[in-house]
């Protein structure tokens, strides 16, 4: 993402708010701000922002129907930043068209990574140019529909190789159950999360044999309650100053 990229950050909370935009402005970011719907609408019909940070809790109109207006005009990158910490608050923002979300209080360096995460998959740079996607030493190629692992091929069942492929495919984001088991079973099988729970370990399990390891489970993490997300683990990085609101 360039340095030079419109944010628009919509937050009641004025503390937090310009937290967040001094915070971004010293990355390089250019910056607006909302306290509400009205003003968000309003900064977004004047400079269509290159990504969206939302409270779900603003005082005019629920963060959730804010992300459908915004989601029926452009599919601009929208992360959720909330104290909500029930799991249907997540699951409604993220089905509404929300990228991820991040609950308060979080770290500004954990902020920066998922601005990033989402920014790369949008823009399609974690696929090769002849479509090939890669986590770490797992590549998985479409046209050959092959999976390997450094270069040994792993044998997956097609539901397996499916679930991968959607999961990899959306590398950084965070993708809830109901999401996975539409793209990967179909619509009637939403509710179906026993299909997840028990593909996903077989996934993890076979990848692990071929190589990958003990991080497989953070390459391939729960979001407890919500889904998963799939990204490279996590380095070593300083403490950044956590956010609240």
């Amino acid at each position: 993402m360039s340095p030079s990229a419109w944010l628009l950050v919509i937050e009641d909370d004025e503390p937090t708010r310009r937290s967040l935009r001094t915070y971004l402005v010293r990355r390089g970011y250019r910056v607006d701000e909302a306290a509400s719907a009205g003003e968000a609408l309003r900064a977004w019909d004047a400079r269509r922002p290159d990504l969206v940070l939302l409270d779900l809790g603003l005082p005019d109109l629920d963060g959730v129907d804010l992300i459908r207006r915004i989601r029926r005009a452009a599919a601009t990158p929208i992360i959720i930043l909330s104290a909500r910490g029930e799991e249907r608050d997540k699951i409604a923002g993220l089905e509404a068209g929300a990228d991820d979300y991040l609950s308060k209080p979080f770290s500004l360096g954990e902020l920066e990574a998922r601005i990033h995460a989402v920014m790369r998959r949008l823009g399609g740079s974690d696929a090769a140019p002849d479509g090939r996607l890669s986590l770490g030493p797992i590549a998985l190629d479409p046209v050959l529909r092959a999976v390997t692992v450094d270069g040994t091929p792993v044998h997956l069942s097609p539901r397996e190789y499916e679930l991968l492929k959607v999961l990899l495919t959306n590398r950084g984001r965070l993708v809830t159950r109901e999401r996975l088991l539409r793209a990967v079973w179909g619509p009637e099988y939403a509710d179906a999360r026993e299909y997840l729970h028990v593909y996903v370990g077989r996934l993890r399990h076979k990848l692990s044999e071929a190589g990958v390891g003990p991080t497989i489970d953070e390459m391939i993490a729960t979001e407890t309650g919500i889904g998963y997300r799939v990204a490279e683990p996590k380095a070593a990085t300083a403490a950044s100053q956590p956010t609240e609101g």
